[in-house]
């Protein structure tokens, strides 16, 4: 007996005249691609800009590091932001000092002891509440912040100086692009990642504006 092979049936497509017409070949596969692609690229660009940010938050990190140790100064970082804070406010009390820099009342208290000690804040009784004071920079406190940021951008300065033109001129737009992102997004507007799925290693989703 002959081995007779079966074809499998050629799908038709209804034509206007009512005949039956042969449906080209692959027009489902392509179809399925053209819907998977988008999909397949937008995930390859949540991998690149998640790399990115890590990249980024890294150097920021390690820059920040480096121009603290440059700066020097003797103060910790928490009791220097507390300064910044002063300087920007110029009158401020202990309780909205801890409220600005999110930090519990009893650690800011130490911060201002420690700015007291070293001469560079003015602490005034409150005349509306006894019992709180009103805080503002002392002209040593000036100077310090002043030698302190001067310092600090002497070190950058001489890091820049050191890159070829087209790294600097890269390094200038970065900076510009960074300020404006910051600027125009509020604190804890963006949700992330419990801390426990961090900690367990569980998946991170993907957290940009509109996913």
């Amino acid at each position: 007996m002959n081995n007779l092979s079966v074809e499998a049936p050629v799908p038709l497509t209804a034509c206007r005249d009512g005949s039956d017409q042969v449906e080209p070949p692959g027009i489902e596969q392509k179809a399925s691609k053209l819907v998977t692609e988008p999909e397949t690229n937008s995930q390859t660009k949540n991998q690149t800009d998640r790399q990115t940010a890590d990249q980024l938050r890294l150097a920021i990190t390690r820059t920040a590091r480096r121009l603290r140790q440059e700066a020097g100064g003797g103060l910790s970082p928490t009791v220097i932001a507390t300064l910044a804070s002063i300087e920007r406010n110029k009158v401020v009390t202990p309780g909205e000092l801890a409220r600005i820099e999110g930090v519990q009342r009893p650690t800011m208290t130490r911060a201002i002891h420690r700015l007291a000690e070293a001469g560079l804040i003015e602490r005034n009784q409150d005349p509306e509440d006894g019992r709180s004071s009103l805080i503002s920079l002392s002209g040593e406190g000036h100077r310090y912040l002043v030698e302190h940021r001067s310092r600090k951008s002497a070190w950058l300065a001489n890091l820049i100086e050191e890159m070829p033109q087209e790294d600097a001129d890269t390094l200038a737009r970065a900076a510009e692009i960074l300020s404006s992102a910051l600027e125009s997004h509020r604190t804890g507007e963006f949700s992330l990642p419990a801390e426990g799925n961090i900690l367990s290693g569980g998946p991170v989703p993907d957290h940009r504006e509109g996913s």
